[in-house]
């Protein structure tokens, strides 16, 4: 059976990354791409290195017939994404890479995002994209909220040690290291390579990143108490990939053994030999995430690193990983291509 598939916001990063996958998916085809900007273009104009591919030309969203398609991506801009979600047809299947339906709590939407929501009524029934932990909602869901790529990386380091109860909650100090490309396509002073290159900066310091509200909802839920960790973004020059390394207060053999049987039959999650640590080269332009332990040289203190590709398994990856479940698929299918190295 091949599912007629759709991507809207088709000339961003995120998009160009989604067509990048499924166009190698053996069950899937790409019947429309929508870009409300770039519409009439082929996507051979907007991304040169997608040429070789048969693709349709950009559209508008106007321009679809919902009808025929079977699952629908929303790679859209914040806000942009609910308007457009909410008057999609209700029967429609839909994973939406932005950050409207992430959060359950619609006053923690506002207080994060600066706006009321606008599709409450989507946002009520919109499960969390973070697969490994969702599985089983995910299957049978209609509407899907990808998670951050910041959001994602932190929660595979530290969901299993939350819920084994293996690490002091009050004691969570998450550093994390993000390429450009996770600030997405639009033109920015500070991503310009003059700006960026040869440097690094800490950004939204302080409990101000907008993931916070992704951290505080699953870890507070995990924990069925209040859990708020202390969290730091940086602005690395690179293109692609997220480090995460965390702090944590607990025995490092403990932590270390609870995550390598978390992920055991994960097909995506590695957890690394005790000691050592991953790095981004590793896991480029993959949907894999590598995981590393290290003992402090403080007594019952672990050092967590983790790897991904923040626009693989941290974005596009992880929303086919999850469109595979929602269409009955093999959820590794169009997935175990290898990482890029160097």
């Amino acid at each position: 059976m091949t599912h007629k598939i759709a991507i809207l916001g088709a000339s961003g990063y995120t998009g160009a990354e989604l067509v990048r996958l499924i166009a190698e998916h053996p069950n899937m085809e790409i019947v429309a791409l929508a870009a409300e900007r770039k519409a009439g273009l082929s996507m051979a104009q907007v991304f040169p290195h997608l040429r070789h591919m048969n693709l349709p030309d950009l559209c508008k969203i106007s321009e679809i017939d919902f009808s025929q398609i079977d699952l629908c991506f929303c790679a859209l801009p914040h806000k942009t994404s609910q308007e457009v979600i909410r008057d999609l047809p209700k029967n429609l299947k839909i994973i939406d890479l932005s950050a409207d339906f992430r959060l359950q709590d619609a006053d923690e939407y506002e207080k994060w995002y600066g706006n009321p929501h606008g599709a409450l009524e989507q946002q009520e029934e919109a499960v969390y994209g973070l697969t490994e932990f969702y599985r089983d909602n995910i299957r049978t869901a209609r509407l899907v909220a990808g998670t951050g790529c910041n959001a994602a990386t932190g929660q595979y380091v530290l969901r299993p040690l939350i819920s084994a109860g293996v690490i002091d909650l009050d004691d969570v100090i998450l550093d994390l290291k993000c390429a450009v490309s996770g600030a997405g396509r639009s033109l920015k002073e500070n991503l310009l390579h003059a700006e960026l290159s040869e440097g690094a900066n800490a950004y939204s310091i302080g409990g101000t990143h907008r993931h916070l509200g992704e951290f505080d909802q699953e870890f507070s839920k995990l924990a069925g108490r209040t859990v708020h960790i202390q969290f730091t973004p940086h602005l690395i020059p690179a293109n692609r990939g997220i480090l995460a390394t965390s702090y944590v207060k607990g025995d490092p053999q403990s932590v270390y053994e609870t995550l390598a049987k978390a992920y055991a039959e994960e097909p995506f999650i590695e957890v690394l030999p005790m000691g050592e640590a991953p790095s981004t080269h590793h896991v480029r332009g993959s949907n894999f995430c590598h995981i590393g332990v290290v003992a402090d040289r403080m007594e019952r203190r672990a050092i967590v690193i983790a790897a991904l590709d923040n626009l693989t398994k941290g974005s596009s990856g992880q929303a086919l990983q999850n469109a595979n479940l929602m269409l009955g698929e093999d959820e590794t299918r169009g997935l175990m291509m290898a990482p890029l190295f160097p």
